[in-house]
């Protein structure tokens, strides 16, 4: 059996007990996607409402990570809860922009920028009047 060039490493820290920060490293794509996954699940489980996915070190992503992200986007909605990406790599954020994600998926530049975005009462969208 081969082993992956490039394995997926998932960091999870919690700044807070219902917030989860995931700091991913590595080709985020169909090996490893389930990986990305576990850790994401294993949050839900232990009650984390709010997730950080911080992307800066994943130069590669497709869709079998942008699925999972809005699974866990639509997870997390119900609870209610939030997910937000964290400093996508430029590769990342061009698949993110032309797929459409970073459209629903709030994409933020740094961790304390998502955290307040966490604490933000959910704004309506459009401009304002």
């Amino acid at each position: 059996m081969p082993i992956a060039q490039d394995p997926l490493s998932v960091e999870v820290t919690l700044p807070r007990e219902d917030v989860a920060l995931l700091t991913v490293e590595g080709y985020l794509d169909v090996d490893t996607a389930t990986e990305f996954q576990h850790h994401l699940a294993n949050q839900l489980h232990h009650g984390r409402r709010h997730f950080l996915l911080d992307l800066s070190a994943v130069p590669f992503m497709d869709s079998s990570g942008m699925n999972i992200i809005l699974r866990v986007y639509q997870e997390a909605r119900e609870l209610p809860g939030s997910v937000h990406i964290i400093a996508p790599t430029p590769a990342v954020r061009r698949i993110l922009d032309l797929t459409g994600v970073s459209i629903t998926v709030p994409v933020s530049e740094s961790v304390d920028e998502a955290l307040e975005r966490v604490d933000a009462p959910e704004a309506p969208a459009g401009p304002a009047a």
